[in-house]
């Protein structure tokens, strides 16, 4: 495939000289306003049929690959999302956790890598993508002797280079595309979305952010706060008093990034601040106990149950809100009708199963889709599932995950349509 043509799909698929992609890990409750996340300005997609080329200190930088980030942010999500260009080359690996990846994560990290360039000398582009392989081949390396989670994404291109790990288990693949294979990393956004957790004692209140499955200070704030103790156990006035600063410092954080919020800490302090709070309209959960002496890591997986069922509420809310479109017939059913839709109409909400994946291969003019076995064949999608999340994301619709067999009326995709 020459490299400056790429598939159907991209050469007809609407862009802009501004990215508009909004990632948002839980879908808004019906008829809510539409928050977008704190997200940096994304690289310059630059023309239509060129590759994006990353600069000193953007996401995708390829010479900082040693220092990348733990887990996936929006930011970089939208980033590679911009990315245009074949080949585009992304690796995902199912991997043990650890502190060093083991040594049958290194056989099959090998498998993959020699399978993409396997698929690129089929297509005699090894010699025009010496570039991408050397990046590929050092983001292999840099992996092999790093840290594991349960998954591991690797994207190189000409100019990018990125290693994501994943708190989600993914397929093993090797996917070459016009684009990056970022559906992964869309679902690991989608089920450890960011969010806040504040932690009150007796004594202080801290503020953390979560993202990825992780939690680190907030940046930026007046935490953590140390508290004025009331004159007793029987003084509420006084322990009112002393938390509302809290509130306040809370409020000025959310304002500037919304987010679901979980509070932990003993029960007569968590049940005292929620009750005066001006600021729990998200609130995730709440989690008792002391946590003085519980680092980052161990209150993550405390916190983590009450960030699971929000999530699980939101579910049940996306469901409920195509059931509704439905009765109006705003539901577009299925992976090509979706797909139709999303090219042609405004689209609002994508559900799919997660799942579901379908390797398609497109019209000359991008809008119908015929099922593909053959998945390594040049002019085949590997997932036209992750290239749907792209499409609706770019024209400022939302995406939403669901489990497998909740969308069986639906054959595993909705997409509602403004």
């Amino acid at each position: 495939m020459p490299t400056t043509d790429p598939t159907p799909a991209r050469r007809v698929r609407p862009l802009t000289t501004e990215v508009t992609a909004q990632i948002i890990a839980e879908a808004p409750a019906p008829g809510a306003p539409q928050i977008a996340p704190d997200l940096p300005r994304p690289i310059d997609p630059g023309p239509v049929l060129g590759v994006t080329r990353a600069q000193p200190g953007d996401p995708l930088d390829p010479t900082d690959v040693a220092t990348a980030p733990p887990g996936p942010s929006p930011a970089l999500v939208t980033a590679l999302q911009s990315v245009q260009g074949y080949p585009c080359v992304s690796l995902l690996l199912a991997t043990r956790p650890g502190p060093r990846m083991d040594r049958i994560d290194v056989e099959r990290l090998e498998r993959l890598r020699l399978n993409a360039i396997s698929r690129l000398g089929a297509e005699r582009l090894l010699e025009a993508e010496q570039e991408t392989i050397l990046l590929l081949d050092r983001l292999v390396q840099e992996a092999i002797s790093g840290p594991t989670d349960r998954a591991l994404a690797l994207y190189a291109g000409r100019g990018v280079a990125r290693a994501v790990l994943l708190g989600v288990e993914v397929e093993d693949r090797a996917v070459i595309d016009p684009t990056f294979a970022t559906r992964d990393l869309v679902r690991a956004l989608h089920r450890t979305p960011r969010h806040a957790v504040l932690v009150l004692s007796s004594s202080r209140a801290v503020l953390l952010d979560g993202a990825a499955g992780r939690l680190a200070p907030a940046t930026g704030t007046r935490f953590p706060l140390t508290l004025r103790s009331p004159s007793g156990p029987e003084d509420v006035d006084g322990l009112r008093t002393a938390l509302r600063p809290v509130d306040r410092a809370l409020g000025a954080h959310l304002r500037l990034h919304p987010a679901p919020l979980v509070i932990a800490g003993p029960q007569h302090l968590v049940t005292t601040f929620t009750s005066l709070s001006r600021n729990v309209s998200r609130l995730a959960g709440t989690v008792y106990g002391g946590f003085d002496e519980v680092g980052p890591e161990e209150l993550a997986r405390r916190t983590r149950p009450a960030l699971e069922n929000y999530l699980r509420s939101r579910e049940h809310a996306a469901l409920a809100h195509v059931s509704d479109r439905a009765g109006a017939h705003r539901v577009a059913s299925g992976i090509a009708t979706a797909w139709l839709a999303a090219r042609t109409e405004r689209p609002e909400m994508l559900v799919v199963e997660e799942g579901f994946r379908f390797p398609a291969r497109l019209s000359a003019d991008g809008d119908q889709v015929t099922a593909a076995a053959d998945v390594e064949a040049p002019d085949v999608i590997d997932d036209l599932v992750d290239e749907l999340i792209e499409l609706v994301l770019d024209r400022g619709g939302w995406v939403a995950l669901a489990r497998d067999g909740s969308l069986a009326d639906h054959d595993r995709v909705a997409l509602t349509v403004r």
